[in-house]
């Protein structure tokens, strides 16, 4: 019996309003309004949501003492439904400002994907599971 499940990860962000966006014109990611406020969009990506919390939560947490932000924190995984989609979205998150770390390739776990870099520097890879 399963006792937890993966609600949402979320993303400091500089600019809350503008990371959202970023993710919401790559994947198509809806807002989810109800929970809007002036430091924090969420986004519903259909299994767990996204949510992006500006810096000034830091301090609302008690964490502002654990607040640099230097260097890979964390590491995104977006899966979409094949390689084609794979490759469609690459260069739309590249256009959108995304950085290319890695063009699309396949893993020697058999995935296909691409590593790339938001406008904010955070790393996520755009996945397709092959069989």
């Amino acid at each position: 019996m399963r006792v937890a499940h993966l609600s949402y990860v979320n993303v400091f962000a500089k600019d809350v309003v503008a990371l959202s966006g970023f993710y919401q014109r790559v994947f198509g990611f809806p807002e989810i309004e109800a929970i809007r406020s002036p430091i924090f969009r969420g986004l519903d990506t259909g299994k767990s949501s996204l949510g992006f919390n500006a810096l000034d939560a830091y301090e609302l947490l008690h964490l502002a003492e654990f607040s640099d932000t230097r260097g890979v924190k964390f590491l995104l995984n977006i899966d979409v439904d094949s390689q084609a989609d794979v490759d469609r979205m690459v260069p739309v998150a590249v256009e959108a400002g995304a950085t290319l770390i890695k063009p699309p390739y396949v893993t020697y776990y058999n995935w296909y994907q691409s590593v790339l870099l938001d406008p904010e520097g955070n790393v996520f890879r755009i996945n397709f599971m092959m069989d």
